[in-house]
């Protein structure tokens, strides 16, 4: 895929087949997005955002930070090649084509976090509730808020918490605010995936799924495999090996595809089971 940073907050992308924005921002990874009427998206990473919008033969980025975005959006990446090279199992060539623009984004460590502590037994749209909310404790970026620091949501009231309406999530917030703002989360990030999946279960509300999606999404593993109920049904129906926990999915799926790009499976798996249900 070819892009070319036009200015300090422009980015063209050519041709559209490894980069769809409904397809990277609906698959599940990132809650802090907009659509609007045109099919343009909006979405707010760390205390940038990004504004994308597609026409015919490219995508166009305008954004606060064009560096900053191309490394969000993982832009440096040949999905291309990996697209080729998991095509080479028949049983995936059908989701890559259906999710053939998804790339998995580099989102904060701190926001991923936070956003699936609050993804746990929640829907999208309570979750985009919640998480905006939250954002409201950020820096003010004039058109929106910077997702906020743990030090800023652990020094939030206990009225603002209760405002967010995350039930039983809004005591995990302010314990794992209270964790990370005496954490470098540099550090956490050169361990080993299973020793970094083990220092996050450490983390009130992370759980074995919870941690694959922190994971992946916000420390870039691609040796994870997360299992909710989309997942469980794609190996049900597709892949049924037995009866399996959902860590022994994950096992099962990264002994099958290889840890290398599993994250990558994952998604496009993921992303085919809800769209196939949808037609």
């Amino acid at each position: 895929m070819k892009y070319e940073i036009k200015s300090k907050r422009k980015i063209i992308i050519h041709g559209k087949e490894d980069f769809v924005a409904r397809h990277i921002l609906e698959c599940g990874q990132i809650f802090r997005f907009k659509k609007f009427d045109d099919g343009s998206y909006v979405v707010y990473f760390g205390k940038n955002y990004a504004k994308i919008t597609e026409f015919d033969s490219y995508v166009e980025i305008e954004t606060s930070d064009a560096v900053a975005a191309a490394e969000f959006f993982d832009l440096d990446r040949d999905y291309s090649e990996v697209k080729k090279e998991l095509s080479r199992h028949e049983i995936l060539k059908k989701s890559i084509e259906y999710g053939h623009g998804i790339r998995i984004l580099k989102n904060g460590m701190e926001e991923t976090i936070f956003s699936f502590i609050i993804s746990a037994n929640n829907n999208i749209k309570r979750i985009q509730g919640i998480i905006e909310k939250l954002s409201e404790l950020g820096d003010d970026m004039g058109d929106f808020h910077a997702f906020p620091t743990a030090e800023q949501i652990a020094g939030a009231s206990d009225e603002f918490l209760a405002s967010l309406h995350a039930g039983y999530r809004t005591p995990y917030l302010k314990e794992t605010a209270e964790v990370l703002r005496n954490v470098d989360l540099s550090e956490k990030a050169k361990l080993s995936t299973p020793e970094l999946k083990k220092w996050l279960m450490s983390l009130k509300g992370v759980g074995p799924k919870v941690a694959s999606c922190i994971a992946l999404f916000g420390f870039n593993r691609f040796d994870t495999f997360p299992v909710d109920t989309w997942t469980n049904k794609v190996y049900r129906n597709h892949f049924f090996a037995g009866e399996k926990s959902r860590p022994e999915i994950e096992k099962h799926f990264l002994e099958l595809f290889g840890s290398e790009n599993a994250g990558l499976v994952q998604q496009y798996l993921f992303f085919a089971e809800r769209e196939i249900k949808d037609e």
